[in-house]
């Protein structure tokens, strides 16, 4: 049962009434009528409630940092504005470990009494704390939500919140840039959690297959945690995208710690796959390491796409909150050198504000469990992240997403985009798409790439003198006029027909060379296609 702990806020002295004045007794009296005929009784003026919070956060990383700070600073603003009702947190690290997060979990409802908990950056964490939660019937906001909602996720979690969109909609957006620059073929880069982490892999494919790409190769990066020689693990592994069997240049980055990260793109950049026609691509978690990497980071990372959350920072709230949150940074974690709050710092910070609301509407009389988490389903407002509407434990309105491109020592926008419409050059969309555009399934603005590139990159390897592309040509048909192998005097293979002279046309208009050779095939069609399919050469 949810309780909220009360302490005295002033109590009265002992008096013998038979040695009182009477003019004492008679005030005596009379304060003690007004304080009985007062709205909710004299309770709420001479008592302060104290309402517990639990937090489990990677205390030691950058976002754990981000989060604490923003938590504090939002339980000040209400504890200063509250005369008969405090806020206390409580702090538990999670060693991003989903076993100590759901042990951090017990610890705070049983020895601390807390009525709320929050945190959980990993979608394998909060489904252990919200476990924990449904035990022990305290209502659990995360900030993480699975990649694929499991089924009757509401009756197995009934006191789950998630404060976090699913990642869906970050890889449509990424499947969205794929299709707008007509790549073909990708490989996906991810460190391999401890935990898992295969829903994001199966929604890129599914999303992929609906733009007509696919997934040609799987880069898996071992553990950070795990390997004595980050640089040469990293190594190991990007050595196989020089194999002839993967032709693809279009690198997206589902998920990597931050070590990880610097390790790989410094690596990629030595071995020559980052700029020089390469693409990469990365997800709102590894983008948001941009914002705190030096610029040697930076210079290896140039010319990659990154998918970031978007929030208007232009608001009187959010430069308050940006005030108070660089003075209390700075004064804790002066060694972190870059002092500006993330989109996970806002989501911390209106995750209180949930609470805060939720405890407004609560009525004295009903203080159970049930009745907080009902208020917390019930709460809508605008916070520092954006629109908080919850229902059936989840938010019901759209992210809006950005794209960035790292440029020079940092990165700038490039467009926005929102799953019911697409591409917008415009952070707000009226109903029914976005005012300013005319075509929704392509980037607005002009991208400039690593080199000065004049032309979007082609994704994939360009063929070279001594690695040819090659082209099967039926051997044997019944339509010379369109294709037509035959033998000079000298035994050399030509290839003549209006289907030869179209694909030499359009190669002579190319802005690139490509080397090219022509295999005569004297099998069926059917068997042809499929060689072709399957990179077979004959």
């Amino acid at each position: 049962m949810m309780c909220f702990k009360e302490t005295a806020l002033m109590t009265f002295p002992i008096f013998t009434f038979n040695k009182l004045p009477k003019l004492w007794l008679l005030l005596l009296v009379a304060a003690s009528f007004l304080v009985t005929t007062l709205p909710h009784g004299g309770k709420d003026i001479y008592d302060s409630k104290v309402t517990n919070i639990g937090a489990i956060i990677d205390i030691n990383s950058r976002t754990g940092k981000e989060e604490k700070t923003a938590m504090e600073i939002a339980v000040r603003k209400f504890n200063n504005g509250s005369p008969n009702h405090k806020l206390s947190l409580y702090f538990q690290d999670s060693r991003s470990s989903p076993l100590q997060a759901a042990l951090a979990a017990k610890k705070l409802i049983e020895e601390d009494e807390v009525e709320v908990i929050i945190g959980m950056e990993r979608w394998e964490e909060a489904a252990l704390v919200a476990d924990i939660g449904s035990q022990f019937k305290v209502p659990v906001i995360s900030f993480s939500a699975p990649a694929i909602t499991p089924p009757l996720a509401s009756s197995r979690w009934p006191f789950l919140i998630r404060m976090a969109h699913s990642d869906s909609n970050q890889i449509k957006c990424i499947a969205a840039v794929i299709q707008s620059y007509n790549w073909r073929r990708v490989v996906t880069v991810y460190e391999d959690y401890a935990y898992g982490g295969d829903g994001m892999l199966a929604l890129l494919s599914k999303a992929l297959q609906d733009v007509g790409s696919e997934i040609e190769y799987n880069l898996v990066l071992p553990p950070f945690s795990f390997v004595s020689d980050p640089k040469d693990a990293v190594q190991e592994e990007l050595t196989k995208l020089l194999s002839e069997k993967i032709q693809s240049r279009v690198f997206i980055v589902l998920q990597s710690s931050l070590p990880m990260m610097i390790h790989l793109f410094r690596e990629a950049k030595k071995m020559g796959l980052v700029g020089n026609d390469m693409v990469w691509i990365l997800t709102d978690r590894v983008t948001s390491f941009l914002d705190i990497v030096n610029t040697s980071v930076i210079h290896s990372m140039e010319g990659a796409l990154g998918i970031k959350n978007y929030y208007y920072d232009n608001t009187s709230s959010y430069q308050t909150f940006l005030t108070q949150f660089r003075q209390k940074f700075i004064s804790e974690y002066p060694e972190e050198g870059y002092y500006e709050p993330g989109f996970y710092a806002l989501r911390a910070h209106d995750s209180i504000a949930i609470i805060t609301q939720a405890m407004d509407r609560l009525s004295s009389n009903t203080s159970s469990p049930k009745s907080f988490l009902d208020n917390i389903f019930t709460t809508s407002f605008v916070g520092l992240s954006g629109e908080i509407n919850v229902k059936a434990g989840k938010l019901l309105h759209s992210p809006m997403l950005r794209i960035v491109i790292v440029v020079g020592r940092g990165y700038r926008e490039l467009d926005f985009w929102i799953p019911e419409f697409g591409f917008s050059n415009q952070p707000v969309v009226a109903k029914g798409g976005a005012e300013n555009s005319t075509d929704a399934t392509r980037l607005k603005r002009p991208v400039i790439w690593p080199g000065d590139l004049q032309r979007n990159p082609k994704g994939w390897l360009m063929p070279t003198d001594t690695k040819r592309m090659i082209i099967g040509v039926p051997g044997r048909t019944s339509f010379e006029k369109f294709v037509k192998v035959s033998t000079n005097d000298a035994g050399k293979e030509e290839y003549n027909g209006f289907c030869i002279e179209l694909f030499r046309k359009v190669r002579e208009v190319l802005g690139y060379d490509l080397p090219y050779q022509f295999v005569p095939y004297n099998g069926t069609y059917d068997d042809l296609v499929h060689h072709v399919y399957n990179k077979v050469r004959t």
